[in-house]
């Protein structure tokens, strides 16, 4: 009987100010109240209530889409910014996170600025499978491996903690990545987090990795003593997409103040040669933190 008369009194209220109760819901609550009662049902679906939900920046995120999106209502335009879409001509990708409704973006490897990249002896610019974008680049042989990404903290969501991942694969030919920890690292004003990592899979056939390490046992020892050692420790991990991720750092966008992040990885104390890796690019994202 309470319910009924919660339901009544819901009903009473005008629309706006329903579509107000629930802009501070998220849009999955939304959704789930909708069931509510056909007054609650056609606020939840109003686009006065989804305009909430999107980026205040929408409307100029449309105008740099590479193909334009088709929609008939707010919330339609909503769940089809949930799948990453080209912009910027094809160098960058959008979308909105599933869980937090957060902006991510992905900077492809044309917007990185990789040492050598433009030198075909050293990097192979083609296109990749399962990518997202039109063309990536394969290390084919380096001694100095240096990747830095760059965006500014108002293309963000504000108050988010957001991770800079870089987008990778190992190509069958994949040699001297891991005989020495690369550096990565992402820096934002007067904050920077850094870490390491050992560009290998975690899993798979290790005889070759175990015959690289006999063989050049003690130069290896002597090149990883060059590297802080009390940096945080970060792994390769797989995607669902196919790619494999590294962490470079962490950092909070408060939405106040405009900055810089910079991102990077970097193995350039070594001066052993490498090559095989694969570079799709960067891609920021919001964290998720579990109590």
């Amino acid at each position: 009987m309470m319910a009924d008369k919660r339901e009544m009194k819901l009903d009473l209220l005008p629309e706006d100010c329903i579509v107000q109760i629930l802009s501070f819901t998220s849009p999955h609550d939304a959704s789930q109240l909708s069931l509510v009662s056909t007054m609650v049902r056609d606020a939840a679906l109003s686009d006065l209530l989804w305009e909430k939900f999107l980026p205040s920046d929408y409307r100029e995120i449309s105008q740099r889409l590479v193909l334009p999106i088709v929609f008939t209502s707010k919330k339609e335009l909503f769940l089809k910014l949930f799948k990453p879409l080209l912009i910027d001509g094809g160098s960058k990708s959008f979308s909105i996170d599933r869980t937090t409704s957060k902006k991510c973006y992905m900077l492809s490897a044309r917007e990185l600025s990789i040492t050598w990249s433009t030198n075909p002896l050293y990097w192979c610019w083609k296109p990749l499978l399962h990518s997202r974008f039109p063309e990536g680049v394969e290390l084919i042989m380096v001694c100095w491996l240096e990747i830095k990404g760059k965006i500014n903290t108002r293309m963000l969501s504000p108050r988010t903690t957001y991770g800079a991942y870089l987008i990778v694969n190992l190509a069958g030919r994949a040699f001297g990545l891991d005989s020495l920890p690369s550096e990565v690292s992402v820096k934002v004003g007067d904050h920077e987090s850094k870490g390491i990592v050992c560009l290998r899979r975690n899993n798979g056939n290790n005889r070759k990795q175990e015959l690289e390490m006999v063989i050049m046992r003690h130069r290896v020892e002597t090149l990883r003593s060059r590297v802080d050692r009390g940096d945080q420790e970060h792994v390769l991990c797989e995607r669902d997409d196919g790619w494999l991720e590294i962490e470079l750092g962490e950092f909070y966008c408060d939405g106040v103040n405009d900055k810089q992040v910079t991102m990077c990885l970097r193995e350039i104390k070594g001066e052993h040669l490498k090559g095989g890796l694969i570079v799709e690019g960067i891609e920021l994202r919001p964290k998720y933190f579990i109590n």
